[in-house]
């Protein structure tokens, strides 16, 4: 009966069946401690009333004051005290202590479940996912299993995350696709696919189409539409343009451990695996640049660029970089990645 009670105050009715008074456990006798109406401690006092009576609540044995003493006091100053019954017990519970909290986060949790599943968002394994109370989701959503959803996101329709993901303060569009990842204060716009085991962190935004490969991990960067990043990467500082190819190990050098800076990648341009950016530095538009470079300076666009430190090999026009002319292809030059990831 005790751990039923949760540490609740007895409620004690008279004769006619009138509250006349709540009895603390902890000073409750053996017959009160077997009643079992309960006081799950809210209360609607008439304001004047009250702050004239709260200096006056008496000191308990055990060194507390109860707010409950003044249900006493009413009564015998002749006023009526009303109760209103609860019939859902969940609705009153208590917390003393951590098993308590479990036990009504539990609740809430499944009731936050029970929500999105009525309106349409399919939840794989529910009892896995936890989802805040201000996150929302659109209709056909599916959540895989073990999947968080924190704080301030929205996610939209016919998108799938998980299993395995943390989701937390950011936006996802509609029919977007993380696996195994974990997004933190980040925007994915439409048709947008992440992982497994990337990190989107602060200021990451994808827009429409965007790929990020497993491993990689992009910090306070714009990658434009139809970019596709390649795996064991990191894009820091950085905008990239539309249509972009970032190869396999590519990293921007944004920290020279005083001091962050931006790196700028052009339109339809394609970085070689292994490539390191230094930053400051701004490649142009359909560059491509060699596997293992490292580029120090800018370079400019429709230019072919390799070796370490990265020189400029060739700049071409717009037709000898697209290879519909030229007396050499830019990926049959030495040390150029050509893997297209």
């Amino acid at each position: 009966m005790r751990d039923e009670a949760m540490g609740f105050g007895r409620i004690v009715r008279d004769a006619r069946g009138d509250i006349a008074a709540i009895v603390e456990e902890a000073q409750a006798t053996p017959e009160q401690m077997s009643i079992k109406e309960l006081n799950p401690g809210v209360y609607c006092f008439e304001a004047g009333w009250l702050w004239q009576h709260l200096p006056t609540i008496p000191l308990s044995p055990k060194g507390e004051y109860y707010l409950t003493d003044l249900v006493g006091m009413a009564v015998q100053e002749g006023h009526r005290v009303g109760g209103v019954l609860v019939h859902d017990t969940r609705e009153t519970l208590g917390v003393n202590d951590r098993l308590q909290l479990a036990a009504v986060e539990a609740i809430v949790r499944q009731r936050i479940r029970d929500g999105l599943m009525r309106d349409g968002v399919t939840l794989q394994d529910p009892g896995s996912i936890y989802v805040d109370a201000t996150v929302t989701i659109g209709q056909d959503a599916v959540i895989g299993p073990n999947t968080h959803l924190q704080g301030a996101t929205r996610i939209g329709c016919r998108t799938h995350i998980g299993p395995n993901s943390i989701v937390r303060d950011s936006t996802i569009g509609d029919d977007c696709r993380i696996e195994m990842s974990v997004v933190e204060g980040a925007t994915m716009e439409n048709s947008v696919s992440l992982g497994p085991f990337g990190h989107l962190r602060k200021g990451a935004y994808l827009e429409e189409g965007v790929h990020m490969g497993n491993f990689g991990e992009v910090k306070n960067s714009r990658l434009g539409p139809r970019v596709r990043m390649g795996h064991f990467s990191y894009i820091g500082d950085t905008n990239v343009e539309a249509d972009v190819n970032i190869g396999a190990g590519t990293v921007t050098c944004n920290y020279d451990g005083t001091n962050k800076f931006p790196t700028h990648i052009g339109e339809a341009s394609f970085v070689g695996s292994g490539t390191m950016l230094v930053a400051p530095v701004n490649v142009g538009a359909r560059v491509r640049i060699g596997a293992g470079s490292v580029v120090t300076h800018d370079i400019p666009p429709d230019s072919v660029a390799y070796g370490v430190p990265a020189r400029i090999r060739r700049v071409c026009s717009r037709e000898d970089s697209s290879g519909d002319k030229g007396e050499e292809k830019p990926d049959a030059r030495p040390g150029v990645d050509s893997t297209g990831d």
